[in-house]
């Protein structure tokens, strides 16, 4: 049986660990990331994601050198994005020591951009990051610009269309549950995990081994992955693990 990844995502703006808070950023956590990496790396993270939300040109270099700084002392994979748009950006990050990258709203914009990346550099390589919001109605949208802009695509619709483009994993976030403790959108990770053939990382709302658990079972993804929650020694990555271990759910040890 394939082993499911539990994986530590860190918000960067201007360099440091924010909290995120259905993407509003505020508190900060860490004001070295390299403190919290080597956290996870040394407490059975199995990869890492980074992912920069500030929003000007002029914080672009800070982002790479925090990846840069942050891969050295990193023994698991790492995958980076934020505002990547083109090829010359997914270079950088990469020589920086990113594995992988994740890209969003440039996606959305160009999905010739996600075909011109997955040849250059390899579909593993490529992560769809794919943020959504439910309507009053409960339908759920996907968003672009960190939850700004509403594409009125739907989560499947858009996700099929991408992994035709090249797109080899999905990055799925609930912006209504991202960081309010109260577990996965699991009908939106089921619905999305069950139409596409590439594997689905559930992100927003976990805050205990049993909504991590909840993702893996109910919500059919491959891994699961949170932020705000492991940067506390009480809901450290090892504990976690062993917790899912605990209820039998095939995690590496």
């Amino acid at each position: 049986m394939l082993k499911k990844r539990v994986i530590a995502v860190l918000i960067l703006r201007y360099g440091e660990v924010v909290q995120s808070v259905q993407f509003r950023h505020t508190n900060v956590i860490h004001k070295d990331p390299r403190f919290a990496v080597e956290y996870f790396s040394k407490w059975d993270a199995d990869e890492l994601i980074l992912l920069d939300v500030t929003r000007t040109d002029d914080a672009r270099a800070r982002f790479l050198d925090a990846l840069e700084r942050v891969s050295r002392s990193c023994f698991v994979p790492i995958a980076a994005g934020g505002w990547l748009r083109s090829s010359a950006d997914i270079e950088a990050v990469l020589a920086r020591g990113a594995d992988k990258v994740v890209i969003n709203s440039e996606a959305v914009r160009r999905p010739a951009f996600l075909e011109e990346a997955s040849r250059r550099f390899g579909s593993q390589c490529i992560v769809l990051g794919v943020d959504c919001r439910r309507d009053p109605a409960g339908t759920a949208f996907v968003f672009t610009d960190r939850g700004r802009e509403a594409t009125g695509m739907q989560p499947v619709e858009w996700t099929r269309r991408a992994v035709e483009h090249g797109a080899g994993e999905i990055f799925l976030c609930s912006i209504d549950h991202d960081g309010m403790r109260g577990g996965y959108d699991l009908p939106l990770m089921r619905e999305v995990a069950s139409a596409v053939p590439v594997p689905v990382i559930a992100f927003g709302g976990a805050s205990t081994a049993e909504h991590l658990a909840a993702g893996l079972r109910e919500g059919g993804v491959d891994a699961v992955s949170a932020a705000n929650v492991f940067h506390y020694s009480e809901n450290s990555m090892r504990k976690m693990k062993r917790a899912l271990l605990a209820m039998g759910l095939p995690v590496r040890r």
